[in-house]
């Protein structure tokens, strides 16, 4: 079971301190959290993430481009994944989204995860001038173009949002054919684009009970597809975990990696994530 830790809940000036821990301790990956902006009108959108949809979350919380600061992070890191949880790269175009993974996929050595979502923030699509109900498609578009970048000498592309001719992208990302791309929401929209267009699919927070009907339906979806489950890689957020005995429950379901958030407030977090990793015998190799 490889065992990822997020950075959500986490001052962002502990980050490079505690990402640099978690590698020295022998994390397989590191997760960092996305939004471009929020907007004040926040509370009209409904959060999936909980039970009355009231997004957890403060206007006036810090956000960064995520891939410049994770290529931040690699240069302090020797081996640890550098992923996002998740990145809305639909709000961008994307050449922009794929030179952004590209270039962090380079500077790390082929660490980058390419995690992607829609997004539930209907102000974050407007402040752009992007219609939020096309989200779904812009994501799915965009995807398809960057795998073509990062994998294409010359890309000529003519879709639904997007149209541009002639184009060379270099460098190529290190991970071929390109780094992974896993895509997060728990939506049949969402379970179908990993299926279709990704490499596999990573969960909203789950118990090993509340995540079996989504893995039932991710399991119907791949072989009505006739992919190889095999080729796709499922990993699963268990930010309560009840000990180091959920492990092997966990492998039985067919999850491929565990996101795991050992502590609740910056203030001893790094602390936190040392007895976590005694407890469950943390070791990427």
């Amino acid at each position: 079971m490889r065992i990822g830790v997020t950075l959500g809940l986490l001052h962002p000036g502990m980050w490079r301190d505690f990402a640099v821990e978690a590698d020295r301790i022998g994390f397989e990956s590191l997760w960092v959290p996305e939004h471009l902006v929020f907007t004040s009108d926040i509370g009209q959108s409904r959060y999936p993430g909980s039970a009355d949809g009231t997004p957890p979350v403060s206007l006036d919380a810090h956000l960064f481009d995520a891939p410049a600061f994770l290529s931040s992070i690699a240069e302090a890191t020797e081996r640890i994944r550098l992923g996002t949880y998740v990145y809305l790269f639909g709000l961008r175009h994307p050449i922009i989204g794929a030179r952004a993974f590209g270039t962090l996929d380079v500077l790390s050595g082929g660490r980058a995860i390419v995690g992607v979502g829609a997004g539930w923030l209907a102000g974050e699509y407007e402040a752009l001038g992007l219609d939020f109900r096309t989200r779904g498609r812009r994501l799915d578009e965009s995807l398809r173009v960057a795998k073509r970048l990062w994998t294409e000498p010359e890309v000529d592309h003519s879709g639904e949002f997007y149209s541009f001719r002639g184009v060379h992208f270099e460098p190529k990302p290190v991970q071929l054919p390109h780094p992974p791309l896993v895509a997060g929401g728990e939506s049949m929209a969402a379970l179908r684009r990993a299926v279709r267009l990704c490499d596999g699919w990573v969960s909203m927070p789950h118990t090993l009970e509340s995540v079996k009907p989504q893995l039932d339906r991710l399991n119907q979806l791949l072989d009505e597809s006739g992919r190889d489950r095999a080729g796709f890689e499922i990993t699963v957020s268990a930010f309560e975990t009840r000990g180091p005995e959920e492990l092997a429950e966990w492998e039985a379901l067919g999850v491929d990696r565990l996101i795991v958030r050992p502590y609740r407030r910056t203030t001893g977090a790094i602390d936190a994530l040392r007895t976590f990793a005694e407890e469950y015998e943390v070791n990427r190799d």
